[in-house]
């Protein structure tokens, strides 16, 4: 489930603020997301990127090579947007139908 929410997830933390890749992993890891790694999150922003829903630079480094750093575009927003209110929805259905089966399974 949670590569199907991933895109969403990443738009919004990016729409937070302009970052690159590896602080990417670290935020995702900060908010509990521990099992997604540099291998899975670098993908996800490319194909961001090549939808037009974040755009990139490269930023030079003291400390080695260059780093690529994302910011959403006003179409990422526009689709963070779309996609918040449909994960708000589906997570309320999704809720309200496990609910009923709990209430159901203590009678």
């Amino acid at each position: 489930m949670l590569k199907g929410v991933l895109p969403l997830v990443l738009l919004r933390l990016v729409a937070d603020a302009e970052d690159y890749g590896w602080s990417v992993v670290l935020r995702l890891h900060e908010l509990g997301l521990t099992e997604l790694t540099e291998g899975t999150v670098y993908p996800a922003l490319t194909r961001l990127e090549a939808r037009g829903l974040l755009s990139s630079r490269l930023v030079p480094s003291s400390s080695g090579p260059a780093r690529k750093y994302y910011a959403i575009t006003p179409v990422g927003s526009e689709e963070l947007t779309r996609g918040a209110a449909a994960w708000e929805s589906l997570a309320a259905t999704v809720h309200a139908a496990l609910s009923r089966t709990a209430a159901r399974s203590d009678r």
